[in-house]
């Protein structure tokens, strides 16, 4: 039996041979920088490969835009909340809603509910057959993110979390049924615990765990999603599993501690591919961009900025770079954040360029499907 090699195998050791002695030569540093540089070669081919696969997977399936509206955030624009609602749906076209369920609107007082202004939100939806994802728990979107009311902030957590949960239950009772109704959203970013005056409640994962439980026993029929600040590494594999994840996605900020300057994160649209990706290889669950920086993140108010100040974190021609670069994630729901800003600097400040921007970059990515 003739054993001997042929000289292309002969050669491909040989090569390995003089490439592995070349490398056993190299000092410590270099052999560490070596493997460093390889090994992130390797991790951005497979989150890139990973985040092509995810944004193939889906692609047949239809692009869904909503938005957040939030009633406080208008009238602190001085804006009408229902005017702004009603031109963000019949104007911008919007049918699917981000609503909130403040604590401290809904019950003033102990025991006393108020839901006249939610009520007429999921009305509007309904006359449009849209639908609502609505925030419930203490953490919801905008600022202060905990929105407890004032009589319980003093509070122990025996006292303040079983009321928490008694107006949950409220909430749900309530809206549950409610044809528009399809995902809640239960705490929103709960982990950020660096952003908004949260501290005195805490984020452990235990009380998460409890309060997804406690949805899901009141309404099993109704997807709960669980939201992820934009810098968020990894996935969420640990308990609670949610229906849907939600991402964030923030790309320019002023960032006020160190360098006070406007902040862009460098993240390509295929990291938050790969993020989706990976998630739904692990845990089977899909994720949604639930929130997508439209409007400006200013060193101070924004009411107070100049208009010259805003525009450096958001204007027209970035909010259109912004939303193209939504749809290049490969997420199908699109929630945009910051109609209640457009409007105001439409109806106010004589500006409908940022309006329009929105009008014309959903259009566009509709009119490809």
């Amino acid at each position: 039996m003739n054993t001997k090699k042929h000289p292309k195998q002969a050669s491909k050791k040989s090569a390995f041979k003089r490439a592995f002695a070349a490398f056993r030569s190299l000092s410590v540093w270099k052999k560490s920088l070596l493997i460093i540089i390889i090994f992130c070669i390797a991790f951005v081919a497979q989150a890139y490969a990973i985040g092509y696969w995810y944004q193939k997977k889906h692609s047949s399936e239809p692009i869904t835009f909503g938005v957040t509206f939030i009633p406080n955030y208008a009238r602190f624009f001085e804006l009408d909340p229902q005017e702004t609602m009603l031109a963000l749906r019949d104007d911008l076209g919007f049918k699917r809603f981000r609503l909130v369920s403040y604590w401290k609107d809904i019950e003033k007082s102990p025991g006393q509910y108020d839901f006249s202004e939610l009520d007429w939100q999921f009305e509007k939806v309904n006359e449009v057959g849209g639908e609502v994802s609505l925030a419930i728990g203490l953490r919801q979107p905008r600022w202060p993110e905990c929105h407890a009311p004032q009589w319980v902030k003093a509070e122990d957590k025996d006292v303040w979390y079983p009321q928490l949960k008694q107006f949950m239950q409220a909430v749900i009772e309530r809206y549950g049924d409610n044809p528009a109704l399809t995902s809640y959203q239960l705490e929103n970013e709960f982990f950020l615990g660096v952003f908004g005056e949260c501290g005195h409640y805490g984020a452990e994962r235990e009380r998460l765990i409890d309060e997804f439980n406690f949805v899901k026993n009141l309404d099993p029929n109704t997807p709960i999603i669980l939201s992820y600040a934009n810098n968020y590494f990894g996935v969420a594999t640990g308990q609670p599993q949610p229906d849907q994840v939600g991402v964030s996605v923030y790309k320019r900020v002023w960032e006020q501690t160190v360098t006070k300057r406007y902040f862009e994160y460098p993240f390509p649209s295929w990291y938050y591919s790969w993020r989706a990706g990976l998630q739904e290889i692990l845990t089977g669950k899909d994720s949604m961009l639930h929130e997508l920086q439209a409007e400006p993140w200013t060193p101070t108010d924004v009411k107070t900025v100049s208009i010259e100040e805003q525009d450096k974190s958001m204007n027209a021609d970035r909010l259109r770079e912004r939303i193209q670069y939504g749809v290049a994630t490969g997420f199908r729901d699109i929630d945009l954040w910051g109609g209640e800003w457009w409007y105001w600097r439409k109806q106010t400040q004589d500006d409908p360029s940022l309006w329009e921007a929105v009008r014309e970059e959903k259009a566009k990515a509709l009119s490809t499907q």
